[in-house]
């Protein structure tokens, strides 16, 4: 059922829509190396293929997993032959481009800023992480999308009535509702809706001399269900970048949703757990000190009870940090603090700052002058610095105005005032 023209292609209007650059750059004939990065089942090697088609060029195609260097010499050997007998360009297409070593991507890197052929490279993963800067500026990154349900639904309606190239032969008999179901497991996944299509034909029974695919039937083929997650890839950081921001956001509903996803598609749960302690400290810190305790509790609640029981610590956990107050001070502190740290070099500390444990260094005057705070009005020394006399005394944590900061805003404003006091 892939597409033999561009018209037929499903989805990704995005970039391919009319006075898109690429369906211009398409139907001019003037093709530039590119990156298809986009889901399984967004129709990446069908584009690379209808663009080769419809400009008349040679269609080679690699796979990374099973291809090396030796292959893509192979490749380069047969477009510099092609070119040479017939005045004819080369769409290389290489498939999970991003599974090639840096030796191997600079294998090609030359011959495509040479023209010897037009690089197509398709990946699922992030090209910035995974793909060599030096190719990166050399083929444009487009980025095709899950196709739409609608999408979804006309690829179903098309291979059910294709009597050459689908299964409109079998002359199946499927309802509307169940087609549409049909076009929402399949989760944004051309190919899947097919394999969906396959096998529910395989086991269609005949009814009334027709041969009909029954709701019971559906519901076999898609117990369970799957929905989109890499453990280490583009999705999974989007949805653990989502689930962080809710809690952010004070969204709980959402915050719960985007956990559920991710422990639904396969996520560690202990890595959530990580994450929960992290969010704790970053984004509600002093503001509610609870939080942190709450998480390192779920995270041991987990770690006795396992799936599913553990799972709904996380998820108790998870609601309170999008409940808590927040405050990112103590974050912000610590990054300023470790600016002037590294940008002051090595300050010595003050001598009455540092311990004496032998005679030597008391003799040397380590600690002399330094003022015990227990021993202190309020236990606090006043006007005392505890900076490297170089650095003077910056203020790093600026309590946020919510929750326990306030209380603590209040105290350090005291303190100060018994600083200002002390320099009377």
């Amino acid at each position: 059922m892939r597409p033999t023209q561009l018209e037929q292609f499903a989805g990704q209007e995005h970039i391919l829509g009319a006075g898109k650059p690429l369906r211009m750059a398409i139907e001019s004939g003037r093709l530039h190396s590119m990156v298809l990065w986009g889901p399984p089942g967004s129709g990446k090697t069908t584009l690379a293929r209808l663009i080769a088609a419809r400009t008349d060029a040679q269609f080679l195609s690699l796979s990374a997993v099973f291809s090396g260097v030796k292959e893509i010499r192979g490749a380069i050997t047969a477009a510099q032959q092609e070119m040479a007998a017939h005045h004819r360009r080369t769409v290389l297409f290489i498939d999970e481009v991003h599974r090639f070593n840096k030796a191997q991507q600079d294998a090609f890197l030359h011959h495509v800023e040479e023209g010897v052929f037009v690089f197509i490279g398709a990946t699922t993963e992030n090209p910035s992480f995974e793909l060599n800067n030096a190719l990166l500026s050399r083929a444009r990154v487009y980025v095709l999308k899950p196709l739409d349900a609608a999408a979804i639904r006309a690829i179903i309606d098309r291979a059910l009535t294709d009597a050459d190239r689908g299964i409109g032969v079998l002359n199946l008999e499927i309802s509307d509702a169940l087609r549409d179901r049909l076009a929402r497991a399949a989760d944004g996944d051309a190919r899947r809706a097919l394999n969906f299509l396959e096998i529910l034909s395989d086991l269609a029974l005949t009814e009334r001399g027709r041969r009909t695919i029954s709701e019971a039937l559906v519901d076999e083929v898609l117990v369970g269900g799957t929905r989109r997650f890499d453990k280490h890839g583009e999705i999974f950081h989007d949805q653990i970048s989502a689930l962080h921001k809710a809690v952010r956001g004070s969204s709980p509903d959402a915050a719960l949703y985007w956990l559920a996803r991710m422990l639904d598609g396969g996520c560690d749960p202990f890595y959530v757990a990580r994450r929960l302690v992290r969010m704790a400290s970053e984004d509600i810190g002093n503001a509610d000190p609870r939080a942190l305790g709450i998480a390192l509790d779920a995270w041991m609640v987990y770690e006795r009870l396992g799936s599913p029981e553990g799972e709904l610590a996380l998820a108790q956990a998870v609601v309170y940090l999008a409940t808590a107050a927040k405050s990112n001070a103590v974050y912000t502190a610590l990054d300023a603090a470790t600016q002037d740290a590294r940008s002051h070099g090595t300050l010595e500390v003050p001598m009455r700052l540092r311990n004496a444990p032998t005679g030597l260094m008391d003799r040397l005057g380590y600690g002399k002058g330094y003022r015990y705070a227990h021993d202190e009005p309020e236990g606090y020394a006043a006007g005392e610095n505890y900076f490297p006399d170089e650095l003077g005394h910056p203020v790093y944590y600026r309590p946020a105005p919510r929750g326990l900061e306030i209380k603590i805003a209040e105290k350090l404003a005291h303190l100060r005032e018994l600083d200002d006091k002390h320099k009377k």
